[in-house]
């Protein structure tokens, strides 16, 4: 699933070519791509013509298109393999399109939903009265919202009694951070990923957001990581901040701090990757 970085950047695409533009029409080609619209496809292409596209919105991994009339949001599920192209009226239809938007003005594109394993999906939701759709409202700011709270957070952290990776991917704790972003961050830090929470001071927290904030920007800046095909923007173009990782996906190769060689280790049906000797393991566990 896209990280922050990479929905970010989906977001601006998004916010610059769709946001303001009202729905002419909708066309759903797979059902599952609405499975999460529990009315059914139908329903949902009868429900978003006619209204105006706000500023679409973010928190952490999740992205929304608010309706201007409406107190009502698209909810993206980006899943493993989702894209959201903006695409020419005339451009061939891509082997997975599974939801066509077309506009009702002159600008000649179309708002497309692209995704070859089905796993992500649009559907309609209801907002809170902070303009979250409903089904999100228990995510946790991201650390570049300016409204995240630190000593909020780390308070949440002592209280977590669990260990600093698996306090990270906690969506409910701080959101946006994955496990790329949460590999890079710690080996900045110099943190291994089992560290309990409980020993964080005030200041490390604080160092570690910082390293969070630092690595997602340096991200942000060219693109977001693209691994394959699967992950662009709304142009179809692929991010290459893989080309910078200090550690997800180097295992073997030297740290680029000490030349140590990298480990890589088993982590929750995930891996984790880190550096043996600058993010030694903690002598006790939670």
């Amino acid at each position: 699933m896209p990280e922050l970085p990479e929905v970010e950047v989906v977001r601006r695409g998004l916010d610059r070519w769709a946001a303001h533009r009202t729905v002419a029409d909708v066309e759903v080609l797979h059902p599952r791509a609405v499975r999460r619209h529990a009315a059914g496809a139908e329903d949902f292409a009868h429900r978003l013509k006619g209204h105006r596209i706000g500023t679409p919105r973010r928190r952490g991994k999740y992205l929304w298109l608010p309706l201007e009339d409406t107190d009502q949001s698209v909810l993206a599920h980006l899943g493993m393999s989702g894209q959201l192209l903006v695409q020419p009226h005339t451009a061939p239809d891509e082997k997975h399109l599974r939801i066509r938007v077309r506009f009702s003005d002159a600008l000649g594109t179309e708002l497309r939903f692209v995704d070859q394993r089905t796993f992500g999906g649009l559907s309609l939701h209801d907002n809170t009265p902070d303009g979250l759709p409903d089904v999100i409202a228990h995510i946790a700011r991201d650390p570049l919202d300016p409204r995240f709270d630190e000593d909020a957070f780390h308070q949440a952290l002592r209280r977590k009694r669990s260990t600093i990776k698996r306090a990270l991917l906690d969506q409910s704790l701080i959101s946006g951070v994955g496990n790329i972003y949460a590999d890079e961050a710690l080996w900045r830090a110099r943190l291994h990923y089992d560290r309990p929470t409980s020993t964080f001071t005030r200041p490390r927290t604080r160092e570690l957001l910082g390293h969070i904030r630092d690595v997602m920007n340096a991200a942000l800046a060219v693109g977001g990581t693209s691994f394959d095909s699967l992950y662009v923007n709304v142009n179809g173009e692929s991010g290459y901040f893989d080309r910078s990782l200090d550690a997800y996906g180097r295992e073997g190769e030297p740290c680029r701090r000490c030349g140590t060689p990298m480990r890589r280790r088993p982590w929750m049906n995930r891996s984790s990757y880190y550096c043996p000797r600058c993010q030694r393991p903690p002598r006790v566990s939670s």
